[in-house]
């Protein structure tokens, strides 16, 4: 398994810093990924889904270290890159899904 591209999304919050979504072997997509400024640091935090009690529980995640360590360290390493990046023709995303329904302009630009 290979990631294939990772889409980045900038947000202007104080700890969610991004939207992400990643591909892969160019046949499958998980989106909903959010990159948070915790207090040692960023980190990714999976798709997840608010249960009747308050909990959330995540709705897609790796089932070992390993893989988590790849996915986390490519989403990472392509935010970084974002960043520097010139954003002059990126607006802000209002709709987490928006960026996989072909909007070109911000998907390709993010796209690795």
């Amino acid at each position: 398994m290979e990631v294939t591209d990772v889409r980045v999304f900038p947000v202007d919050e104080e700890k969610l810093k991004a939207f992400v979504s990643i591909i892969f072997d160019d046949c499958f997509v998980v989106s909903d990924i959010k990159i948070i400024n915790g207090t040692n640091g960023l980190f990714i935090s999976m798709p997840s889904k608010k249960r009747k009690n308050g909990t959330f529980r995540d709705i897609a995640h790796p089932l070992n270290n390993e893989t988590r360590r790849m996915i986390e360290e490519k989403i990472l390493e392509r935010y970084n890159q974002v960043l520097t990046e010139p954003r002059a023709a990126i607006g802000p995303v209002d709709g987490r899904d928006e960026h996989l329904a072909g909007s070109e302009s911000t998907s390709d630009i993010f796209s690795i």
